[in-house]
This record gives structure tokens, C-alpha cells and sequence, in this order.
């Protein structure tokens, strides 16, 4: 089984402007895709640092003394690479879907395809699983999850719902979740809403938004100026948040303006957003939701 597709490969690395001596970073390491391509541009001098908090990734780590990968959550990305001496480096690159091995792996609940526990960790020493959001939650806190990271509507009917259910009897795998809610599937956008749901548990489980936010506030700083951030992102939560932090260096609100209507940010975008091909998509389904931004530390 392939461990991971990368998506988006040529373009994504393409956006960082190797240079041969250079040092970069693969945040979201998985099954080395990203990081095999930036070594197959880098010189004997150049370094490459790779993330992944997924002690499964750890098994393809790559055989190059130019490599280094360090099985850390990126949220962490600044502290660590000071730890391994490289306080700025010239190119970031993080793809921030669940990999294919994630998503394949029947055991680690991720997909909706098959009967498993109820997990989601990409960590999986972390102690807060989806079971313990299902069955240990109050019913605001659901809401707020279903609601805020699957963006559904029936977010309060089906929290209530849940917190009914899980009082005759826990809540422990796939298949029973599935049954709970079964009356908010609608046949013909049964998968869609089974994938809103099992996105929003997943985002909270593995604290993806808090995780990323962090990510995105240490990039200026690890980064030498004229430096480069590749990013890839599959959902509009996620794409927002790049977005924004692209433009204007925050989250939330605008920038201070000086008396002539002018702001500093730490970033500049650079090109267009760019998508996958028809092709690629044909060839990977996974990447069809796919949003590539690339952008410059000034």
C-alpha cells in the first residue's frame, strides 16, 4: 500500500526557490514525498528538517545525511529547530491533510469506510481521543465542534442527540456512530455529511486550527527574509486562516495603519492560488480539494 501521494509536488516545491546550499523544512513529513523531491534539489551543503507527529511516519525516514526528521507536532516548529542549531531557515513546506496511510489504516478511524474504535489521533500517545469527545463532551461542547469545525447546521440536533444515545450505552466505534445519526443522513448526501462530522471530531481532536495558528505565528520568525512558505490546504477553515495570515499577518481584525493608511506585514503572497490539474485529480481523488498558497517573508 502507498503510503501517501503527494499532492501538488512539483508546484509546491517549485513555490520554496530552492537554493542549492539552502535550508528548508517539510513540516508535514508523512511518506517523504515533499521531502524526497526538495533533496533531489539540494546540494551537498543544503539541510532539509522534517516534522511528523505520527510515529508511523518515523518508518520512512529517508537515508541522507542532509535529513533530518523529528517526530514533533509543527506547533513546536521554532523551538525545535533551535534545538538542532538552525534558528532561520529559507523555505517552509506543510501539506495539511491526513495522509493517505491515515486515512487507509482501518484501525486509526480516520475514514468513514470502515468499522474501527473510535481514535482520529495523528499522535497517538496523545490522551484525548474521539471517543473521549463523543462520549465525554457536554452537549454545548459538541455543538460548538460540530457546528464550528464541520460547519453543520444540525450541529444542536445532533449533539442532543448523541448526549441522548451514549446514556443508555457508550458510544465506542464507527459503525455505532454512524446508527446514532443515522436520521441526519440523507441518502443522496449521506457521505458528505458523514465526512463533515468526521472532520469536525478529528479537527478537535487533534487541535488542528490551535496547532496551525501556532504554526503560521512562528513562520516569520524561522524564516531568513526573502524566505518561502509553501502551503496546502483541503478545507475552507484551514484556507481562511492561511489567507488571512498571508495578507495581513493575523487572524482576526486589520492591522494598525500609520497616518498615511499604510500597514507593515511580515509576509508578501506570491503568484496565484494554485489548484490541482484535472489530471492530477484523476490520478489522486484526494487532491481535488487542494489549495496551494505560496508566499515570501519581506
Amino acid at each position: 500500500m502507498e503510503y501517501h501521494n503527494p499532492v501538488l509536488l512539483k508546484e509546491t516545491v517549485d513555490g520554496l526557490n530552492i537554493k542549492p546550499d539552502g535550508v528548508y523544512v517539510d513540516v508535514t513529513f508523512g511518506g517523504g514525498g515533499h521531502s524526497k523531491e526538495i533533496l533531489s534539489r539540494l546540494g551537498s551543503n543544503g539541510k532539509l528538517f522534517a516534522f511528523d507527529q505520527d510515529k508511523d511516519a518515523l518508518l520512512n525516514t529517508i537515508d541522507d545525511d542532509r535529513f533530518t526528521l523529528i517526530n514533533e507536532n509543527f506547533r513546536y516548529i521554532k523551538r525545535f529547530l533551535r534545538f538542532y542549531g538552525a534558528k532561520e531557515v529559507d523555505g517552509v513546506l506543510a501539506d495539511f491533510g491526513v495522509s493517505s496511510h491515515q486515512f487507509d489504516v482501518a484501525e486509526r478511524g480516520f475514514s468513514t469506510r470502515f468499522e474501527a474504535d473510535l481514535d482520529m489521533r495523528m499522535n497517538q500517545d496523545d490522551a484525548i481521543s474521539a471517543y473521549h469527545v463523543v462520549n465525554q463532551y457536554e452537549e454545548e461542547q459538541l455543538r460548538q465542534v460540530l457546528f464550528q469545525y464541520g460547519e453543520l447546521r444540525q450541529a444542536p440536533a445532533m449533539a442532543r442527540v448523541i448526549v441522548e444515545e451514549r446514556k443508555q450505552s457508550e458510544i465506542k466505534t464507527s459503525e455505532q456512530l454512524k446508527a446514532v445519526l443515522k436520521r441526519f443522513l440523507n441518502h443522496k448526501k449521506e457521505n458528505k455529511v458523514l465526512a463533515q462530522i468526521y472532520q469536525a471530531i478529528r479537527i478537535e481532536v487533534n487541535q488542528e486550527i490551535e496547532a496551525l495558528k501556532e504554526f503560521l505565528l512562528q513562520t516569520p520568525q524561522v524564516l531568513v527574509k526573502g524566505g518561502r512558505l509553501s502551503l496546502i490546504s483541503y478545507h475552507s477553515l484551514e484556507d481562511r486562516l492561511v489567507k488571512r495570515f498571508i495578507r495581513n499577518g493575523m487572524f482576526e481584525g486589520e492591522p494598525e495603519r500609520d497616518v498615511f493608511g499604510n500597514f507593515e506585514v511580515p509576509l508578501k503572497k506570491v503568484g496565484n492560488l494554485i489548484v490541482p490539474t484535472k489530471e492530477e485529480i484523476v490520478k489522486n481523488n484526494r487532491a481535488r480539494s487542494a489549495k496551494l498558497r505560496i508566499a515570501e517573508k519581506l
